[in-house]
């Protein structure tokens, strides 16, 4: 069902969306990496086509989601290699933790413009793409944060709530040009993320945002799943 189709992953040279990549591309899905790291973007696209027996159809696309025309190369530089665009998975983020008067304005904007502004510059790059194909499917990465404020989160929360939001607005205007939107809110990951220590068998691993990424994209067009939220069954106890 996946295998033929073209993806295009944010974030996807570490954590979430490489996992998001690896997985799409063993799924037969033509996959285009967009990070701001282009050695890594490099490594990850030979590791890719390495590791599956017919070599990959793996894209690098270099680019930062905070500025639209990378956002608008990325997908013609897609449609050029691979024919058109079919997933667009919204995952780039940056994680900024601290008390409201410590923030800076840039820091401040850093957090809004990636985790939220990103998110509709591809968006709005990917439409008319989508459209060319008859439909398609927007999964953004948002996160519990997003419903759950906590010390320290005012712009991490800020930009996550108004993920969800960008989110449902999004759903409701494109939703008539077969083109779905959907949210998925994971909690504690196991990865990088901010600086994050990794191991901790408790969390939620990147493979488990992966098989909520499949659901949906397999799930029968007639639905629109608007939000899965993902918690670790044992978190320590407070």
């Amino acid at each position: 069902m996946l295998k033929g189709k073209v993806a295009l992953v944010t974030g996807a040279s570490r954590g979430i969306g490489f996992s998001i990549a690896r997985a799409l591309a063993w799924e037969g899905v033509r996959v285009g990496l967009f990070a701001r790291n282009q050695e890594q973007l490099a490594e990850v696209e030979q590791e890719l086509k390495s590791a599956q027996p017919n070599g990959g159809e793996v894209l690098s696309l270099p680019g930062d989601v905070t500025r639209p025309q990378d956002a608008e190369r990325a997908v013609a530089q897609l449609e050029a290699a691979f024919g058109g665009l079919d997933y667009l998975i919204n995952n780039a983020g940056v994680g900024i933790f601290k008390p409201v008067q410590d923030f800076s304005p840039e820091e401040w904007q850093q957090v809004l413009e990636t985790n939220l502004s990103g998110p509709f510059y591809m968006t709005r790059a990917a439409i008319p793409a989508l459209l060319r194909r008859g439909g398609g499917y927007i999964i953004n990465i948002g996160s519990l944060a997003g419903k759950n404020a906590f010390a320290g989160g005012a712009a991490y929360n800020a930009s996550k709530f108004g993920l969800i939001g960008f989110s449902e607005a999004v759903m409701q205007d494109l939703r008539y040009y077969g083109i779905r939107v959907s949210t998925i809110l994971p909690g504690s990951v196991d990865t990088a993320f901010a600086g994050n220590s990794t191991g901790a068998e408790w969390k939620i691993q990147p493979e488990d945002i992966v098989e909520a990424v499949r659901y949906l994209l397999t799930s029968n067009p007639r639905t629109i799943p608007s939000q899965i939220e993902l918690r670790p069954s044992r978190p320590p106890k407070k």
